[in-house]
């Protein structure tokens, strides 16, 4: 009997028959990536509790079987369930999937990984508590803590969310469970409320690494705005958004702007309401100019559009409103202001339109609206990952976006997700160093920029692919690469990578990686833990 083997057969004994698979359908569907990279895994657990996470560590190590952890899954873009080379134990915590507590007076609640942004919304509306979480675009079924420590971003003024928790618990290589800041103290009363602790600040650690599996955190909540105000800023020049990133940016200096604010092309929205018109196209593999320029003129929308959300009481957000127009009248954007009354207002005129050009796009646009609304109040939709289906055969699924699913619906996308300083001009060389890349190898270039914190914009440029044929799915994996490269070169480096890039995050082995191996030499000597996940010099090995 194989190492694998031994490891599932003791894994039954632990967790029970019906937790632990290895059936061709189970290993199919976690081998299924968006990326065009299955990876097949040589087994499944699914512990219930982090007793048994415990146990399955200490089995896997014993026989010396790689372990790779994942919350739901739903890493979308960047790996979705796979593990970095093929044989690795998946570790699925989606049953890990309690709400430990809720603090209605401080506004944190702690949370397992199997926790997901729509279990979590719905907690909150049925406790009615005074508090929203933080949301991102990923869809209601996707892990909080598997978002968090990639380090992910969403969409609130706590949208940079790792700066909104505190208090991790970690079960290490050794079967050990580490409690970060001041959670190790049993008396401990700021377990959650303060993330610093006492001695080194170890919860970076294990974001974004395989140093350990993090089974709780405590999450902060926002408290419930008395108002809410959407933004929409229309730029009809491609050349004319470095001026709206310039004004933008003191805004987010000094406080104006809170949440965070999306700059997305003419495709991130188009693709909110159509998949690549293949009847239009006439064969071409991307959209032609005079194409897509005939798109924009039917949606109405311009080369980019700004978007975000002003929070607070009524004079604040009024405050806020008037500095955003006076900082944008300097520019060519045009700009709206989204209220939950104009929305009511727009649904009345789009019925009255009836089936018209006219009603078709304001129907959208109110649509568009909601969606905003709810994600930023904390309510997930799934509505924004429409994007990843661009290219997928047969469109959209018919319950879309009910149980999105890009790797399991045949989806080829992947994300590369540089960092920039938070100006004009970066965005524009980014994007001229991104687009004959995509011209190259026959892609449509969908691109947003968002202003992550008060000083960077972190980008995603998406390679929506037809995963079905090989031939695109091989010219998507080479657009990637050549481009991840040149932004590399260029100094814009990603804030977070997919499997297909570890071994390149380090060409030279330079003293910052040396320092993450010797880290990861004392915690998992044996490299039991998703070995190659941000591990370079392992990742070149093939994991």
């Amino acid at each position: 009997m194989s190492a694998a083997d031994q490891t599932l057969a003791a894994l039954r004994a632990q967790l029970g028959a019906a937790y632990v698979r290895s059936d061709e359908a189970t290993l199919d569907a976690y081998a299924a990536s968006s990326a065009g990279r299955p990876c097949r895994p040589c087994g499944v657990a699914l512990p219930g509790c982090v007793a048994e996470v415990v146990e399955a560590v200490r089995i896997a190590a014993r026989q010396r079987v790689p372990l790779y952890a994942i919350s739901t899954g739903h890493n979308w873009g960047y790996g979705d369930a796979c593990a970095p080379a093929p044989g690795q134990l998946i570790l699925e915590l989606s049953r890990l999937n309690r709400i430990v507590s809720l603090d209605r007076e401080l506004g944190v609640a702690v949370v397992e990984p199997g926790v997901s942004q729509g279990q979590l919304a719905a907690y909150l509306r049925a406790q009615d508590a005074p508090f929203w979480m933080d949301s991102t675009g990923a869809g209601p079924d996707t892990s909080l803590i598997g978002n968090i420590v990639e380090r992910g971003f969403g969409h609130s003024p706590y949208g940079n969310r790792l700066l909104h928790v505190a208090g991790m618990e970690v079960v290490l290589a050794d079967g050990s469970v580490l409690c970060t800041g001041f959670g190790h103290y049993p008396a401990a009363r700021t377990a959650h409320l303060y993330p610093y602790g006492i001695g080194p600040w170890l919860d970076g650690l294990f974001t974004q690494s395989n140093f350990g599996i993090v089974t709780r955190i405590g999450l902060w909540l926002m408290p419930r705005a008395e108002r809410i105000n959407h933004f929409l800023a229309t730029v009809e020049r491609h050349e004319e958004v470095a001026a709206v990133v310039d004004a933008l940016r003191p805004l987010r200096l000094d406080g104006t702007l809170r949440s965070i604010v999306h700059i997305g092309n003419d495709l991130r929205v188009l693709s909110g309401g159509m998949t690549f018109p293949h009847a239009l196209a006439g064969g071409a593999a991307c959209l032609t100019p005079e194409l897509r320029a005939r798109l924009r003129r039917q949606a109405g929308v311009g080369a980019w559009t700004v978007s975000g959300a002003l929070y607070g009481s009524t004079r604040q957000v009024a405050a806020a409103r008037h500095a955003l127009g006076a900082a944008l009248r300097r520019t060519r954007a045009r700009t709206r202001f989204v209220t939950p009354a104009t929305l009511r207002l727009g649904a009345w005129a789009a019925r009255l339109l009836g089936a018209s050009p006219a009603g078709r796009r304001l129907r959208g646009r109110v649509a568009l609206g909601e969606s905003l609304f709810a994600m930023n109040r904390g309510e997930p939709d799934g509505r924004f990952l429409a994007g990843a289906y661009w290219r997928r055969p047969g469109g959209l699924p018919p319950e879309f976006p009910r149980g999105a699913n890009p790797a399991a619906d045949g989806c080829g996308l992947l994300w590369l997700a540089p960092v920039l300083p938070a100006r004009g001009r970066d965005l524009l060389n980014l994007h001229d160093l991104a687009e004959p890349v995509f011209a190259k190898y026959g892609l449509d270039l969908f691109a947003t920029f968002s202003l992550i914190n008060e000083r960077t914009l972190g980008g995603v440029l998406t390679m929506a692919f037809d995963r079905s044929d090989p031939s695109e799915t091989a010219r998507a994996q080479a657009c990637y690469q050549s481009l991840f490269a040149q932004c590399m070169a260029a100094g814009y480096i990603p804030y977070r990578v997919g499997l297909q890039s570890m071994a390149a995050l380090d060409p030279s082995y330079d003293s910052f990686w040396q320092t993450v191996r010797r880290i990861k030499d004392a915690l998992d000597p044996a490299g039991i833990l998703a070995p190659g996940r941000y591990e370079p010099w392992r990742a070149s090995q093939g994991g």
